[in-house]
């Protein structure tokens, strides 16, 4: 596959394909939406929940549909690619993933958004990878470079105002469409990348392209389905034994893809994934880190979304602006790589320490300002994390594929990316399910805790005290169902008990209506906070173990990308 992108790339570039840079620009935009899908939803989560309806566990499908869709589709897109065109699995793919926004902004539930959402998914993994062949067959050796560094920028653009973005169409509202305008927006852009694709980019496919491995790619799809599927329901279920089934089940299924695929290779087949590529050290430890970091990554994303929004009680708008520091960070760190890239992989392990630093200093600035925090607190904290993130990413990639043949690039680069989305659907699993499995407990402990508080402002305003008793009981089981509820549109029965027990106190004390009322909203906001805040920290130090686990898994990596980088 190699020799083929030389040559067709060599026969473009003599011929001087004259819309090359208008094209680049084609295949960034489809970058671009991709991008922004990825992360507008975490902005976006709460406000359509509260629309539509639906539990904790649809909020974790937003994110993670769309990521699990992405990595079984990325695993199969490159090849369609090479078998039938790259401009038009990359049109094909626009359309797709337009008219999936479509259905997106105009769902009607939750289970219909989330169908939406994969997809999209899926339509994406068949549009992105046909980029990176597409430049290769459009631009010269000695172009080559520019061409790619225009990514760097795009992408860090893009993930600064992506949640932003969402956060200001949903505070607009524009035409009343609110939270649908996040989708409603990819129409015009993805028409015109379709119309600008059909007029600018290249014909042609692969001279000698691979048959599709269908077998292999069933598989794969079904062994991540099983693993992710249990791990976002599981907790609403209480953990029945066909959640751990499901897991072990999938475990045999990855074992079976790869049976299957070193007898394919044997055969003398075409293997999704050439077996091979697991003898690369580089590789091998690629897969480890990239699976455990991209899990910890995306999973905190979307717990800091939520937190905002839910337990802060940001606006979504106020929630995006906040991100800001965390991805400029992660521009910085990008720059940092280039002028410490010699130092290899050390530079992986520093990104690791000075982002798991950075997620301490979220907890101690939470820990220090309690529910009154600001974001520009958050500033130095947000700032520090990204930093780390980007010194991490920016030589990861180039490190994991060391060694990699020509003939296995394709393979190894489509599997690698399809593992970061797999890892990034894991993430807003578990992490999600981490989060929300907290949330109850830790809000009734808030309760508790604020108990007697409470009582004395209700006997401040003559309230007896059998009613403050209750009234702080049923507030506390209020508070624990609400954090917990499946359905959050739906009242708790706990929280109309807790209604009728304030009227009651109420109607024995009319004078003293307003400081009843004032006392419990008080109490209960308050230990919505703590609850929210409390199971934020101790997420924020399963996000530092996981990634003590990816400085750990670094040791993996060979030292240098390159031989030619190690010291004489």
């Amino acid at each position: 596959m190699a020799e083929t992108l030389t040559s067709t790339t060599k026969h473009v570039a003599e011929g001087a394909y004259r819309w090359r840079w208008v094209a680049l620009f084609v295949i960034l935009a489809g970058e671009v939406m991709d991008m922004l899908d990825a992360l507008i939803t975490n902005i976006a989560a709460p406000t359509i929940r509260a629309e539509l309806g639906g539990s904790a566990a649809t909020v974790q499908w937003l994110a993670a549909g769309y990521t699990l869709a992405m990595a079984i589709g990325l695993i199969t897109g490159g090849r369609l690619g090479d078998l039938y065109g790259r401009r038009r699995m990359f049109l094909i793919g626009a359309a797709g993933f337009t008219a999936a926004s479509l259905l997106c902004g105009i769902a009607v539930s939750p289970g219909m958004l989330v169908g939406a959402r994969v997809t999209q998914g899926l339509f994406g993994a068949l549009m992105l990878p046909q980029g990176i062949g597409l430049i290769k067959q459009m631009f010269a050796p000695t172009e080559m470079a520019a061409a790619f560094s225009l990514f760097g920028p795009v992408m860090g653009l893009s993930s600064v105002g992506g949640p932003v973005l969402a956060g200001w169409l949903i505070d607009a509202d524009l035409f009343g469409t609110g939270w649908r305008m996040i989708f409603l927006i990819n129409l015009p852009l993805g028409a015109a990348a379709i119309l600008a694709g059909l007029k600018f980019l290249p014909a042609g496919r692969s001279d000698h392209a691979t048959r599709l491995d269908l077998a292999g790619a069933a598989l794969a799809s079904l062994a991540a389905g099983l693993l992710i599927y249990p791990l976002v329901q599981g907790r609403e279920h209480d953990w029945p034994a066909w959640t751990f089934l499901m897991m072990g089940a999938s475990l045999a299924v990855w074992a079976a893809f790869a049976w299957y695929e070193s007898r394919k290779q044997r055969s003398g087949g075409d293997p999704l994934i050439v077996p091979s590529l697991f003898r690369k050290r580089g590789f091998t430890g690629g897969l480890i880190v990239g699976l455990v970091f991209f899990s910890g990554m995306a999973g905190l994303g979307l717990v800091l979304s939520l937190f905002f929004q839910m337990g802060l009680g940001f606006s979504p708008l106020k929630a995006g602006l906040s991100q800001i520091p965390w991805s400029v960070g992660t521009v910085l760190g990008f720059g940092v790589v280039q002028a410490v890239q010699r130092f290899g992989r050390r530079v992986i392990h520093a990104g690791a320490l000075v982002m798991a630093a950075g997620i301490a200093g979220f907890y101690f600035t939470l820990q220090y300002a309690g529910i009154d925090v600001t974001p520009w607190q958050l500033v130095p904290a947000l700032t520090v994390t990204g930093l780390g993130m980007g010194l991490l990413m920016g030589p990861f990639f180039d490190t994991a594929l060391a060694g990699v043949e020509p003939a296995e690039t394709g393979s190894a680069g489509g599997t690698l990316t399809a593992v970061q989305q797999l890892g990034a659907a894991l993430g807003a699993a578990v992490l999600g399910t981490v989060f929300f499995g907290l949330l109850g407990g830790q809000v009734t402990s808030a309760a508790d805790g604020g108990a007697a508080g409470l009582r004395e402002d209700l006997a401040a305003a003559s309230v007896p005290a059998a009613q403050r008793d209750r009234i702080a009981n049923a507030l506390r089981d209020c508070g624990h169902d609400r954090a917990t509820a499946k359905d959050a549109a739906a009242v708790p029965a706990s929280c109309h008990r807790l209604q009728d027990d304030v009227k009651a106190a109420i109607t024995a004390v009319p004078q003293s209506a307003p400081a009843v009322q004032k006392a419990v909203a008080d109490a209960g906001e308050r230990s919505a906070k703590i609850g929210f805040s409390d199971a934020m920290k101790i997420t924020l130090w399963v996000e530092v173990g996981l990634l003590g686990l990816t400085f750990l898994a670094t040791f993996l990596l060979p030292m240098h990308a390159r031989p030619e980088e190690e010291p004489a």
